[in-house]
């Protein structure tokens, strides 16, 4: 294998390189593996991050090294990767990276990015969030309680007449997703969230917590609602995480979450998967609906 090539996608011209370093040096992954995973999910992540502005967790040298999040659009990506100008909180503009091809995906996958972040919001309206996310993540290794902690969002916003849906992370936890029709601010949708951690923390005490501090949370699962907030992220559909095995953030049907670890799908078995099953999060912007209070 040359470990430099030229490749043809959406009739744009890349070059990828250094496609023979390992990214994943446990499991011997290389940066070709990456490619070429990002080259046949395409048509599944760019479905679930269409018009949502990226965050790039970058790691040129593999996850052994110490990777970076890069916001800001480099001077030097080709004018065909799409991009938006936006407003930062202090009266600052940034430039952000749109996914629109598979040609993008794989030029920024080129460029060390591993993980890609999405916004809650779309750039038609970035202000109000399309999407509410609740980050489930444990302090030890007990599945059935991330799992209780996961149906009881289910039914909680169920009760406010949202339609949850759920994916593993690739980490170490599940996220609880519902679709909104983006009307909401992005304040009232913090409060909101806020809200239903606090009334699930009070339920159960014992159980979980929204303490940010880890030495605070003394086993306890943390309810994170705070990524609900202009200019936050979440890890987006299908993309690969900077974890050995090579862990992919997987959308489940609600069926399957008894029988799914946060880590299960990789890049191994996600298109054996893909192949039995269509997308769960297929008709996901088809369900999304207005808050009731």
């Amino acid at each position: 294998m040359k470990d430099s090539k030229t490749i043809k996608l959406d009739g744009h011209t890349i070059t990828v390189s250094n496609l023979e370093k390992v990214f994943y040096p446990v499991a011997g992954f290389t940066k070709q593996d990456v490619l070429t995973y990002y080259t046949k999910i395409a048509p599944y992540l760019l479905t679930h991050v269409k018009n949502h502005l990226i965050v790039m967790h970058r790691f040129p040298d593999g996850i052994t090294s110490e990777g970076f999040y890069q916001k800001e659009v480099p001077d030097y990506f080709p004018p065909w990767i799409k991009r938006k100008k936006i407003d930062l909180k202090k009266d600052e503009k940034q430039t952000q990276v749109l996914i629109d091809s598979t040609a993008s995906l794989v030029y920024l996958a080129n460029q060390g990015v591993l993980v890609f972040h999405s916004w809650l919001s779309t750039t038609q309206k970035i202000n109000n969030p399309d999407k509410i996310v609740f980050d489930l993540d444990p302090s030890g290794n007990n599945l059935n309680e991330l799992r209780f902690a996961a149906r009881k969002f289910k039914k909680i916003l169920e009760d406010h007449g949202l339609v949850p849906f759920v994916m593993t992370t690739g980490s170490r936890g599940y996220h609880i997703v519902a679709p909104l029709v983006p009307e909401h601010s992005f304040e009232l949708i913090h409060a909101f969230t806020k809200r239903i951690c606090q009334e699930l923390v009070s339920q159960y005490p014992g159980r979980f917590t929204i303490q940010m501090n880890k030495a605070e949370r003394k086993g306890k699962i943390f309810l994170d609602y705070l990524r609900n907030s202009y200019g936050q992220t979440s890890v987006a559909c299908y993309s690969l995480r900077a974890k050995e095995g090579a862990p992919i953030a997987t959308p489940l049907e609600w069926r399957e979450l008894s029988k799914t670890k946060p880590q299960q799908y990789t890049i191994k078995n996600i298109f054996i998967r893909l192949a039995r099953k269509k997308d769960p999060w297929k008709d996901f912007q088809k369900s999304a609906k207005r808050l009731k209070m």
